[in-house]
């Protein structure tokens, strides 16, 4: 596997980090949550960028494309379903959910909409109001399912949703590594800055090694889409979204702790990319679950390390 991207994948990378700093970066999800019509601007920009033209069925380029736009958005918790989109089926936004406690992210964005369980069994759904009482996910709503549909969603489906969904998660969590470098080297205490502090050194390269690990497990998870059966990618796909789970908890965790109080006030970044994060690191199931569902795979031997 060469984990170097490939120029025109890169090239797009870096046009949708540009674009999407051109939003205003966190400050458009902060601005939605006052404003949700405020939306339809990041709808614009995917739009410029081509992301609704993508087709990341159609060859491992632009799977790979759909990726990095996921890690970018991801970046900024661009406020708008741009998964659900890259994976729509017949025109509608797929979303993987857990029939029995529906939630969807963005469910009033006006869209159509699919539910999907990880088995692939599939409803129409209808969206209701946003119904969070807290501040975590506060664009997620309920939703009622339609009549189960004929048929299953494709698990190679199912494997792309939960691989752009760890994309995404890797784009928030190399946001807030970068918040929180830049908040240590310029926070001071007891005449130094707190990057001087070798228990906070520690902790960055945690963090550091932990993020730049996921980033890794994303790429080859991604390439071995391409390979094997439908079997075998759900559970690399799962595997990877478990671990991207388990990474963000730690990695904000730390950093939050690092901000100390501070870090969870909506005035720091980091309490925005933490806060608009949790529907895409809770649903459709939480890390607990996700790791009950992995089982069977590891005992059928689907679960393997071979990239051959």
């Amino acid at each position: 596997m060469d984990s170097r991207l490939p120029d025109d994948v890169g090239q797009l990378a870096e046009a949708a980090t540009r674009r999407f700093r051109r939003l205003g970066g966190a400050d458009a999800a902060r601005r939605a949550e006052a404003d949700p019509a405020t939306r339809e601007t990041a709808r614009k920009a995917l739009d410029e960028l081509g992301a609704f033209d993508l087709d990341i069925r159609a060859d491992a380029d632009q799977l790979l494309a759909g990726a990095v736009l996921c890690r970018a958005a991801g970046a900024v918790v661009l406020p708008w379903p741009l998964i659900p989109h890259l994976v729509r089926v017949s025109g509608r936004h797929l979303v993987l959910i857990d029939p029995g406690h529906v939630r969807v992210d963005h469910g009033t964005a006006g869209i159509p909409w699919l539910g999907a369980d990880l088995t692939g069994s599939a409803w129409p759904l209808e969206p209701g109001t946003p119904d969070v009482t807290g501040r975590l996910g506060p664009f997620v709503t309920g939703a009622a399912l339609g009549e189960e549909q004929p048929g299953r969603i494709d698990g190679d489906d199912i494997a792309r949703y939960l691989t752009l969904q760890s994309w995404t998660i890797l784009g928030a969590l190399e946001s807030a590594l970068a918040e929180v470098t830049e908040h240590v080297r310029t926070r001071h205490q007891f005449g130094q800055s707190l990057s001087r502090f070798q228990a906070v050194r520690f902790t960055m390269v945690d963090i550091t090694i932990a993020v730049q690990g996921l980033e890794q497990l994303a790429k080859l998870t991604t390439w071995r889409l391409g390979r094997g059966d439908t079997v075998q990618h759900i559970a690399d796909a799962m595997a990877l979204r478990l671990h991207a789970a388990e990474t963000a908890v730690t990695a904000l965790r730390a950093s939050h702790q690092l901000y100390g109080a501070l870090g969870f006030c909506d005035e720091t970044d980091l309490s925005v990319l933490d806060r608009h994060l949790q529907p895409t690191l809770r649903y459709p199931l939480s890390a607990e679950r996700l790791a009950l569902a992995l089982v069977p795979f590891a005992g059928s031997g689907a679960l393997t390390a071979r990239i051959a």
